[in-house]
């Protein structure tokens, strides 16, 4: 997601980082590209006409800091503005005095509101609050059937009383059940429609006075560019909403509606979905959105999908083996397992500063040399798996696995001295020796070869930067771009 703005706006970087201080016709020139961008990301005009207004009035009265070039102060600018339009803080569920929680989940049909339903349960879930979900959609075929079998993929109860009986009466029911059983949080999915219509509102309008909700959130397809906002406002100001879900933000979207559902409803964006899998379901967060947008990264969402993923015991393992260099090949299969846990390898890079110019072909080579790693590795008996030098010295065993695994000698010849070199390197990064070479904990990420053999535009000189090796040109301070 983003990909498209996040260009537009280096674009706009470049063209001011020749500059010395920030003036009228410059900011002019940068705004325009800043306009031109995000109107082809589909952001509502009002909030495009907005956005620069404030943009500018803030580049206009900015002190430009010593060391800071122009540019970076404008990104700065942007960023804080971006966050601003976001909502500033990340707005959590509301929570009730009393048990049961309510949460009424309203949308249109297609946006995947019965999947961000099951999503939003597990989510809780993972939080030590137990859920009941509510089937109320009696008009799409096989939608009951849908919530059940999710409710069983991620072990929370569904309550449904099959298509005889009315959305209201089946709401109430299943709030008095989840009272019943002690239910800490009750998600109702209710009917959509393929359009708004009057008997939908009425509808929604029906079970929201009965169940009488804390929380009445809005499904909303990301991939809708400005009609987001403006169903957003339409189920506002007919239903009254606290918040709203931006599902398929993983799709090919360009990312409108998170810049403008925010400023056009006043009701804050609480999650949005990545993938269609029932975990790919984050907190928005709007300073983390905008440096995605702008490129910087995402280490804090990094962070925590590899906390959900790695034990601390673990951690404390592989520490400990890296840094007496026994990091083995089963360490390695099992951390490339976990990272596929975490999702997929384009959208992990996409998190890492300074990773955000890989393009698709590159990852591309790097999920496709991960596969091939897995394969020669699962020919590998369980002593060459833990002791690779064995592997150097024998060329009857490396012929061995390349026959057990489909491919060629020579690429288990280099897939070996390519983990001998990464397990030294991680070493070495352990002991403080070095820095920014690799990720240990990250598989793939230090291996030679992981991205087509190339690094992305800017990463070599992160890695300089980081490497102890002063140049003249980098004594400067650091400003907000080089972050």
């Amino acid at each position: 997601m983003f990909e498209a703005l996040a260009d537009r706006l280096e674009v706009t970087w470049k063209k001011l980082r020749g500059q010395d201080k920030i003036t009228d016709s410059n900011i002019q020139a940068a705004l325009g590209e800043v306009r031109r961008a995000l109107l082809q990301a589909d952001v509502n005009l009002q909030v495009v006409k907005d956005f620069i207004t404030e943009v500018s009035i803030k580049a206009k009265g900015a002190n430009v800091l010593t060391g800071v070039r122009p540019d970076q102060q404008f990104i700065k600018i942007v960023h804080d503005e971006l966050v601003e339009v976001m909502g500033e803080t990340n707005a959590p569920l509301v929570k009730a005095d009393q048990p049961p929680t309510i949460v009424l989940m309203a949308g249109l049909q297609g946006t995947g509101k019965t999947t961000a339903s099951a999503k939003l349960a597990l989510h809780l879930r993972k939080q030590n609050r137990s859920a009941l979900l509510v089937a109320t959609d009696i008009y799409r075929p096989a939608a009951i059937d849908q919530l059940v079998t999710l409710g069983k993929q991620i072990d929370v109860s569904v309550f449904e009383l099959g298509t005889g009986i009315g959305p209201i009466e089946i709401a109430q029911k299943g709030v008095e059940k989840a009272k019943a059983d002690g239910i800490d949080t009750v998600i109702i999915d209710t009917a959509g429609r393929l359009q708004i219509d009057q008997d939908m509102m009425a509808e929604l309008a029906a079970i929201k006075a009965v169940v009488q909700p804390q929380e009445t959130l809005l499904v909303v397809d990301a991939m809708t560019g400005q009609e987001a906002a403006t169903l957003t406002r339409t189920f506002n100001d007919q239903i009254g909403i606290t918040g709203s879900i931006l599902t398929k933000m993983d799709g090919d979207t360009r990312g409108g509606a998170a810049l403008s559902v925010r400023r056009i409803s006043g009701k804050p964006i609480k999650f949005v979905g990545v993938g269609e899998k029932v975990e790919a379901l984050q907190p928005f967060y709007p300073e983390r959105m905008a440096s995605r947008i702008l490129g910087m990264g995402d280490v804090l969402t990094l962070v925590e999908k590899a906390q959900e993923e790695f034990e601390i015991v673990d951690a404390e393992k592989i520490q400990e083996k890296i840094l007496s260099a026994k990091f083995d090949f089963t360490d390695f299969l099992k951390q490339t397992r976990l990272m596929k846990n975490m999702g997929s390898l384009g959208g992990i890079m996409k998190l890492i500063p300074g990773m955000n110019k890989i393009s698709d072909d590159q990852l591309q080579q790097g999920e496709t040399q991960l596969k091939r790693c897995e394969s020669m590795i699962n020919s590998m008996t369980h002593q060459e798996r833990q002791n690779p030098e064995i592997l150097a010295k024998s060329p009857s065993r490396r012929r061995r696995i390349a026959g057990g695994s489909g491919y060629a000698e020579k690429d288990v010849s280099k897939l070996v001295s390519d983990f001998q070199r990464m397990r030294s390197l991680m070493q070495k990064m352990g002991q403080g020796e070095m820095s920014g070479t690799g990720m240990p904990g990250m598989p793939g990420m230090g291996m030679p070869g992981m991205l087509g053999g190339k690094a992305p535009p800017g990463w070599r000189n992160q890695q300089d930067m980081g490497s102890g090796k002063k140049k003249k040109k980098q004594k400067k301070k650091k400003g907000f771009g080089q972050l």
